[in-house]
């Protein structure tokens, strides 16, 4: 009730002084609340997660044979290493996307998770696009030697 007194007061000040009028404190309040807006933390997160996207990579499938350039950093040397596989899922959207590919390294298998939009992921380039009909190949992990084979796809 107080607070409606002041507000009244401050009106009818306003309009006596004949300087300022009741619709421009309004057009003010109103500009206040976008400035507000534009300095949420989520619009915050959300335009800088956008600058941190990488703008070129290649369209990645589930099954596609990919060559993943590596940063690593050995002492005060930095090098890139490629690590080569078939991509076996893909999981998440925007910044957090990540990739999961398998590969066999001396008869063992060997599987790495990769954020797409990491700095430490260098280089990303499709080998071969593979010819599969699930959205995870996770059965590839039971099958050994040339069943782990993945049918070539031409027209993508």
């Amino acid at each position: 009730m107080a607070k409606e007194k002041q507000e009244k007061e401050l009106e009818t000040g306003i309009k006596a002084d004949g300087s300022f009028d009741v619709a421009v404190e309004q057009k003010e309040k109103k500009m206040v609340s976008e400035t507000t807006q534009n300095l949420r933390a989520s619009n915050l997160i959300k335009e800088f997660e956008n600058d941190q996207l990488k703008k070129e990579l290649p369209e990645i499938y589930v099954g596609d044979t990919v060559k993943v350039g590596v940063k690593i950093t050995e002492g005060n040397k930095e090098r890139v290493q490629p690590y080569e596989g078939v991509v076996i899922a893909k999981r998440h959207g925007g910044i957090n996307q990540t990739i999961t590919v398998r590969r066999i390294f001396q008869g063992i298998g060997v599987e790495r998770v990769f954020m797409l939009h990491s700095p430490q992921v260098a280089s990303l380039k499709v080998e071969r696009r593979g010819k599969v009909r699930r959205a995870k190949l996770f059965y590839l992990r039971d099958r050994v030697g040339k069943a782990t084979r993945v049918k070539q796809r031409f027209d993508r």
